[in-house]
This record gives structure tokens, C-alpha cells and sequence, in this order.
């Protein structure tokens, strides 16, 4: 994902100008939460026809970038993609849907076509012809207290070969299969980890699982940050539940729209004080005056895991705490917040850098809204240091954003795939493709601009990687280099 280039950095637009633009061509529109809401341009009466205020209200319009999605068609754009598309409608002429370039399609429909093949070959995990089998499956994955008749809803199946789950996702508009998420089950000594695949690729798979089971008066939601966790919330305490596609790391805007029906919604990500944190984060995007957030704890544990110990969900639920806090507070209401730290001691000093433990000493590990500012003369290996030093997070899953203004995307990227594999890939050129791979679904982006830039663009292009793609840890190398010299002499 390339963030917008410094040459034609994407027009910011205010939510007034939206709306004033909306007026004035005669578009009915409500306020949503984190939308817009209007008929869409994409449906129904066609050519110079107004827009009726009876239509449904398909199309979504962000309120922070003006990229709109229509939830009928699935057509979706920039806002100025959107401008076009009204003065198409004003000369009689019936709008198309923004296309995306034919090498995009021609990914997305492999993609399609690999993922029918896999979940043709998936067996539903009550059909493996041996029982034992069945109960060894769902004890590795920790789901023997999940019932057939949960796994049959969300439709969950078992890749015998791969020895992996299979979550499907269905399109929204006619329930045809676009894409699955694969999790098989790594054990390193004591610990298990869960290794996630998704077809399209990372970047560009946006399922929200468990939506083709939402009705359309369901008003009640609770958002987990895992498909085995949604399975469990709706077992336990039959509520709505929807899994984000990338857990705790990241809420992609163009799910937002699905989202809008909700007068409630409760998050709970996980156990851990990240998945607090990015509570937190997602919370301000879909509106705090109708989030709730379960806050992690011995009590509180994950969803799946208060079902396998017998808790009782519906209770937990009910303790949620609102999102929207007062401003002013007594210390009555932060007494659990100063507890949960006090408790996680470890986790509330940072992400843990993994190959430096060094550096754990110094800093305690990355947490968000610190600046550090590493300095050296030139040539003593700040840039690769500091590539490392942020690939060890980004393969933690922590998003991360690099303005490299000194040397070229492409060395940098370069270095970055190097340290990744731990060796050198031009004389084992035939592993490129296997590490590119694995390389690209790092949640890793990186900025556009080189050499001396205004500082504004910079700025506005990091608020809007934050928002777009929940960034948490941003790399500017170097200072010197995007400030130009003839600013030394300015308090910068």
C-alpha cells in the first residue's frame, strides 16, 4: 500500500464541506456515527433524475476522508471519485463504479479461485469420519466446548492437509465465497502461537466474519478481534458478534459502513493491555457515545477462554465500561484503570523489543506516544540499526509507518527484506518470491516523500496512515534530511 504520493497529496475535505457540497446538489442524507448516509448513485433511478429521500440509504460516506462505499453494489472511491460520479448523473449519464486497475482484478479473481478451491477441499469439522480425530482437532484449537451446531452457523470448516481451520467470507450482496482465513496451530516448546493466511492477500481481504448472520434489526453488537472468539460469544450469550479481519492491529475504514446500524457497540479484543489500547483506538473511529469496552483482566479473559472456563459471558458483558469519558473524573472512576496497571506491570511497559534485549533495558519497549531520538555520525549504521529495530516490532504486529528521507524506498526496502530473511538474497534469488511473500504481510508502510519537504504534507500524510491503517509507530530518518538546512537556525 503506497500512502498518497507528496506530488498530489490527497485534498483533505472537512465534514462541513461535504455536507455543503451534499446540499447543494440535492442529495438527502442522514448524520451516521462515522458516516454519511445517502441513496446510492449506483442504484435505482437512473441518469438526471434527483435523488430520492424514499431509496434506501446504501451509500456510506467516511466523515474523515470522504472515500464513500455503496453497501448494495460494493462500488467504492475517493471523494472525489464521488464528485465525478453526481456530474456524470447531472448530464443524464449513468454512473459506473470506480474500477481498480486489470492486474488488481486479475489478483482479486485468483484469489477467489484459490480460496473456492481450498474450501471445496475443507471437510466441516462433524464430518472428519473419526471421532477421535474431531476431538483432537478442536482440543488443539482449544474449541472443545464450542458446539457442531456453532461451528455449522458460522459456517466453519477443517483443511486436513494444511491441519488448519477455515473461515470462509461471503460477499455482503449475494453471498457468493470471496476470500477464507486459514489458522493452523505452532507449538515451540510450552507455547502455542496461531498462524493466520488469508486469500486475497493481508492488504486486501476486509471480511468482517459472522455479517451474513446480522439482521437488519440487530442494534446490538459486540466486536472481537478473533473468529473463535465470535463463535464463542454467540454461544455463550447469544449476541451479535463480528470478528475484525486483522484483530487488535488494525480496523480498516471501508468497514465502517456495515458498522453503522449499531446504536451499541461492545469491543472486546482480548486479554492483553494491547488489545485495551486498541479498544481504545477503534472506539474514537466508530464513535465513543456507543462503545463499551471490556476491560482485560483475570476475570475478564478473552471471549473463547471465559467460555472454556465457565464464566459467565452475559455478566462480563454487562460490566463493559463506557467509552466516552467525562472530562473531568475522580479517581473512583480511573481505580480499575490504575489497578489493570498495576497488575500487568510488564505489558503496561511496552511492546518487548525480541532481538534486543539491550534495548529492553534502556527503554522498557515501544509504547505509543513517546519520542526517541537515536543520533550517531554519519555512516556508523543508524539507518540499519533502526531497520531492524522496527522490523523486530512489525513482526510483533505492531503498524508501522517509515519516512525515509535520506535513502530510496526501494534500498530501504531492500535492507529491510535482507534483515527479514537473515540472508543474502542475491545469491539465492530463486527464495525471493517465498520472502517477498512473507515480507508483505507485514503490517508495513512507507512514505512516498524524499529528500526536503514541507512539513505540513508530512504531517497530514502521517494523519491519515493513522487513520487509515491504525498506525502506532512512525520512523522519520532522517530529521535533518526533512527539514532541510536552512531551517537549523528555527526552534524546531
Amino acid at each position: 500500500d503506497v500512502l498518497p504520493s507528496p506530488d498530489e497529496p490527497a485534498p483533505s475535505i472537512s465534514i462541513t464541506e461535504i455536507r455543503q457540497y451534499l446540499r447543494a446538489q440535492d442529495i438527502p442524507f442522514h448524520d451516521g456515527y462515522s458516516c454519511l448516509h445517502t441513496p446510492s448513485l449506483f442504484t435505482g433511478d437512473r441518469g438526471d433524475q434527483p435523488l430520492s429521500a424514499n431509496a434506501p440509504f446504501t451509500l456510506f460516506i467516511d466523515k474523515t476522508t470522504g472515500s464513500f462505499l455503496c453497501t448494495a453494489t460494493l462500488a467504492e472511491g475517493t471523494w472525489q471519485d464521488f464528485q465525478a460520479n453526481v456530474e456524470l448523473r447531472h448530464r443524464g449519464i449513468t454512473p459506473l463504479p470506480p474500477a481498480s486497475s486489470e492486474e488488481m482484478q486479475e489478483e482479486m479473481r485468483q484469489a477467489h479461485e484459490d480460496a473456492r478451491c481450498i474450501w471445496e477441499r475443507a471437510l466441516p469439522l462433524w464430518e472428519l469420519l473419526d471421532e477421535k480425530e474431531t476431538k483432537e482437532t478442536k482440543a488443539l484449537f482449544g474449541i472443545s466446548m464450542v458446539t457442531d451446531a456453532t461451528l455449522k452457523r458460522f459456517g466453519v470448516r477443517y483443511l486436513r492437509t494444511a491441519r488448519s481451520l477455515v473461515f470462509p467470507w461471503f460477499s455482503p450482496q449475494d453471498a457468493t465465497l470471496k476470500g477464507l482465513k486459514l489458522v493452523r496451530v505452532e507449538k515451540k516448546g510450552g507455547t502455542i502461537t496461531y498462524v493466520e493466511e488469508t486469500l486475497p492477500r493481508f492488504d486486501s481481504y476486509r471480511n468482517l466474519f459472522g455479517l451474513p448472520l446480522i439482521g437488519r434489526r440487530d442494534t446490538e453488537l459486540v466486536l472481537t478481534g478473533w473468529e473463535l472468539d465470535a463463535l464463542a460469544l454467540h454461544q455463550a450469550a447469544g449476541v451479535a458478534s463480528l470478528a475484525l479481519p486483522r484483530g487488535t492491529s488494525c480496523l480498516p475504514p471501508t468497514l465502517l459502513p456495515y458498522l453503522e446500524q449499531f446504536k451499541r457497540i461492545t469491543l472486546w479484543l482480548g486479554e492483553d493491555l494491547r488489545s485495551w489500547e486498541a479498544a481504545k483506538l477503534f472506539a474514537r473511529k466508530l464513535s465513543l457515545k456507543r462503545c463499551s469496552l471490556v476491560r482485560p483482566g483475570n476475570l475478564q479473559p478473552r471471549p473463547l477462554e471465559a467460555l472454556n472456563q465457565g464464566l459467565n459471558v452475559t455478566k462480563i458483558l454487562r460490566s463493559a465500561l463506557l467509552a466516552s469519558h467525562k472530562s473531568i473524573v475522580s479517581f473512583r472512576q480511573l481505580r480499575e484503570e490504575v489497578f489493570g496497571e498495576l497488575v500487568n506491570t510488564e505489558q503496561v511497559s511496552g511492546v518487548k523489543w525480541a532481538r534486543f534485549p539491550e534495548l529492553n533495558k534502556l527503554l522498557k519497549g515501544h509504547r505509543r506516544g513517546e519520542l526517541t531520538i537515536f543520533t550517531g555520525p554519519t555512516g556508523s549504521g543508524k539507518t540499519t540499526f533502526i531497520s531492524e529495530y522496527a522490523l523486530d516490532l512489525c513482526m510483533q504486529g505492531v503498524c508501522t509507518l517509515w519516512g525515509s528521507f535520506e535513502i530510496n524506498n526501494v534500498r530501504l526496502a531492500k535492507i529491510m527484506l535482507t534483515q527479514f530473511a537473515g540472508r543474502r538474497l542475491e545469491d539465492q534469488l530463486e527464495l525471493y518470491d517465498e520472502w517477498a511473500d512473507r515480507f508483505e504481510e507485514l503490517p508495513l508502510y512507507f512514505m512516498t516523500f524524499h529528500g526536503q519537504q514541507n512539513i505540513k504534507a508530512v504531517i497530514d500524510t502521517m494523519q491519515h496512515a493513522v487513520y487509515m491503517y491504525d498506525i502506532t509507530h512512525v520512523v522519520i530518518d532522517n530529521l535533518q534530511f526533512m527539514m532541510g538546512h536552512e531551517h537549523l537556525s528555527v526552534d524546531r
